[in-house]
């Protein structure tokens, strides 16, 4: 499927971006904002979804861009900003699940979850079923998850007996099995939300040149890996472009269920085709996000 050509006119939609203060994020939020959209950015860093804000609107005056407050390695702030956004939006018509992070380290969020997994994966499956009715009442919308090629190298699928790594950890393998999760989340999402015209697609956005390893805690491993790579990389604009498209153009109003890489729809691994894989991913991350308590 070709790229869109024309571009659509989004006024009066509403659309959320995670991490949209940095990065593909931010030029897809600036894009969406561009087409008329209502844009909100939900970002950990107040000063830094601003300054996004800000430069936002300053490529395009008089763009409606707003900030919400959300880390998703909290459960009480994803459960915070889900209050917000429903109480300052009477409909939802996009949400990109966009942000995440690379650590090198092993750590926990304040409720025990390993933070890669948790932020890449648990927090927007979390925040996705906050918002979950007011995306059906606003149909038909859009879910949007960003994933990454990276999931193809997750050989054998998820080990569901240790989906927090604590038996083992590398950085780059936990980064890949949170990718494969998103493909897993969108499939499940997609097929229980099938005939309530909400649409559920994930992308790769490519290589793209940005701050992303830097501002997880990939230390020198990453700073040197985004440095050497930086000049074969996508611009974060270039990269936006999959995310972009998915989020606005009418030609995918209807297609549901599919991972797409340069705008158009893309083979996965063969583990990410599982066809139970899914479900159980689901079963999992219900368990885990009921366990949350801050």
């Amino acid at each position: 499927m070709a790229p869109m050509t024309d571009t659509p006119d989004l006024t009066g939609k509403t659309i959320v971006v995670t991490g949209g203060n940095s990065g593909i994020g931010k030029e897809a939020a600036a894009d969406l904002a561009g087409m008329g959209a209502r844009v909100i950015i939900a970002a950990r860093s107040a000063a830094k979804g601003e300054a996004a804000i800000a430069d936002i609107v300053a490529r395009h005056p008089g763009a409606h861009v707003e900030l919400a407050s959300l880390d998703l390695a909290s459960c009480t702030s994803i459960r915070a900003c889900a209050a917000d956004l429903l109480e300052r939006c009477p409909r939802i018509d996009v949400l990109l699940c966009n942000a995440g992070l690379l650590l090198l380290k092993r750590t926990e969020t304040p409720d025990g979850l390993e933070t890669m997994f948790a932020v890449n994966h648990l927090g927007h499956f979390m925040l996705t079923n906050l918002l979950r009715d007011r995306l059906v009442e606003s149909a038909p919308s859009r879910v949007v998850v960003v994933s990454s090629g990276a999931h193809s190298s997750v050989r054998g699928g998820l080990n569901f007996d240790d989906l927090q790594a604590t038996r083992r950890y590398s950085a780059f393998g936990m980064y890949a099995k949170s990718k494969l999760a998103n493909i897993y989340f969108m499939r499940e999402l997609a097929n229980r939300l099938a005939g309530t015209g909400v649409t559920v697609n994930a992308l790769h956005p490519g290589f793209v040149g940005t701050n992303f390893a830097k501002e997880g805690d990939a230390g020198l491993l990453g700073t040197i890996a985004m440095t050497l790579g930086r000049p074969l990389a996508l611009s974060p604009s270039k990269g936006a472009r999959t995310s972009v498209f998915l989020c606005s153009d009418p030609s995918v109003a209807d297609i549901t269920g599919e991972y797409w890489y340069k705008c158009a729809i893309a083979t996965t691994s063969k583990a990410a085709r599982d066809a139970t894989a899914p479900a159980r991913l689901w079963a999992a991350s219900e368990a885990l996000v009921a366990a949350c308590t801050t």
